[in-house]
């Protein structure tokens, strides 16, 4: 590491002493990868999954096993009863768009139950932008309540289910671009209790994006109604170039896959695009690359933090996503910070990131990601709004020793150059 890129004395020891610190933290992980390697291999197994589930369809799709076979694998992974994986939802951002319009209609009221929701979902829901097409549009209510503490009010959230009718509650697990803790499944898990002492059929909706794999049991497995996901990030392995996952209630899955498709069609259609290879291997490969890239942000954590960066979660700290932020303080410091990563990763190194406005959110955005899939969050990428406090949200590391890397060359550049 010395020879090839260089890094200073100072670095090199400091890199030693952190990833000795970690250790125990690192077992910890590799704890938690054995047990959800398991729950996908005895899947695999249990559903029979041959070679022959790996051929294309093309068309309309219709009876494709292997596409069916995929689906039961990824319900029995998460203690769901059904599931919709497909190439045809592209991001995260889509497959919550496709639950929301899914379950929800005219009169509908929906409440997040985590705050303000993500940048990109204030767009569906209608609170900001000027769609036709949002959910307030066409004639859904949207409520929000706010956390306590980096925790669910659930004495607010009763409160309000006993005053009048909800049919959905939202749950965003991870903290977006907001300046809160990831929301833990064992705190998931208290909220589900308390919303089902009040309410036996409002449906709970977790958005699982950058959740999945990092601890031992997933949202559905604690009373969750349905969850979201995006094949771009945890559930990738690195390996899917596109797609998305909705997992849950039978029937629920059923009308978001009308949603997807067309009313009586729903899961019956869909070709794979050649992509089922992909999605068993990704699949295989989870909790390997998530167990790599929560060292990566670990140890990112540790050693930034020791350079006298702000940042959180803490390396001893307890993580339900993959998520590091950096609090950077001014614009200037959160481009060059980005700038720095970007020479840090293995693809398009050469490119200096700027400040752009990017469809769905509703500030300047910068994006520092050298990915071999455009937009391939599980890959060490960082990104954040160009507003106060000018916060920098890190993920990825499909290797530990490639994410290490990439956090020591941008470290070099970024310590050159703020």
């Amino acid at each position: 590491m010395k020879t090839v890129y260089n890094f200073d004395e100072n670095l090199q020891k400091l890199t030693e002493e952190v990833e000795k610190e970690l250790q125990p933290i690192f077992k910890k992980y590799d704890e938690i990868e054995m047990l959800n390697s398991s729950k996908i291999l005895k899947a695999f197994q249990d559903n029979r999954l041959s070679s022959t589930d790996f051929a294309e369809t093309t068309g309309y799709g219709y009876s494709n096993p292997g596409r069916e076979k995929l689906e039961r694998i990824y319900a029995q992974i998460y203690g769901a009863e059904d599931a919709l994986v497909r190439p045809q939802i592209m991001s995260g951002t889509h497959a919550l768009s496709l639950t929301f319009f899914g379950l929800l209609k005219y009169g509908d009221t929906f409440i997040s139950i985590s705050g303000e929701p993500y940048d990109s979902l204030k767009s569906i829901i209608g609170t900001e932008g000027d769609s036709k097409n949002s959910l307030i549009q066409n004639g859904v209510k949207f409520e929000i309540i706010d956390l306590v503490n980096d925790d669910f009010d659930i004495p607010a959230i009763q409160k309000r289910l006993k005053k009048s009718k909800v049919k959905l509650v939202e749950i965003q697990r991870s903290r977006g671009y907001s300046h809160r803790k990831s929301l833990t499944v064992e705190k998931i898990e208290r909220v589900c209790k308390a919303i089902r002492e009040v309410d036996k059929d409002v449906i709970i909706m977790v958005d699982n994006c950058y959740g999945d794999m990092v601890e031992e049991r997933e949202p559905t497995e604690v009373g969750a109604d349905i969850i979201v996901g995006s094949l771009l990030k945890n559930m990738s392995g690195g390996i899917t170039k596109t797609g998305g996952y909705i997992v849950g209630k039978k029937d629920l899955i059923w009308d978001v896959s009308e949603r997807f498709s067309a009313p009586c069609i729903g899961k019956d259609i869909g070709a794979d695009l050649n992509q089922l290879n992909d999605f068993y291997r990704g699949l295989y490969r989870a909790p390997a690359v998530v167990c790599a890239s929560l060292k990566t942000m670990t140890f990112a954590s540790r050693i930034l933090q020791k350079l006298g960066f702000d940042v959180d979660p803490l390396f001893d700290e307890e993580r339900t996503d993959i998520i590091q932020t950096i609090n950077l303080g001014t614009a200037d410091n959160l481009i060059k910070f980005c700038q720095g990563i970007q020479k840090g990763t293995a693809v398009e190194s050469f490119v200096t990131p700027i400040p752009s406005q990017t469809p769905g959110y509703p500030h300047e955005e910068i994006m520092a990601s050298g990915s071999f899939t455009s937009g391939s969050t599980i890959e060490l990428s960082c990104d954040g709004p160009v507003v106060e406090p000018f916060t920098c949200y890190m993920q990825g590391g499909v290797t530990y020793q490639f994410g290490k890397l990439g956090i020591l060359i941008g470290v070099k550049e970024i310590l050159k150059n703020l």
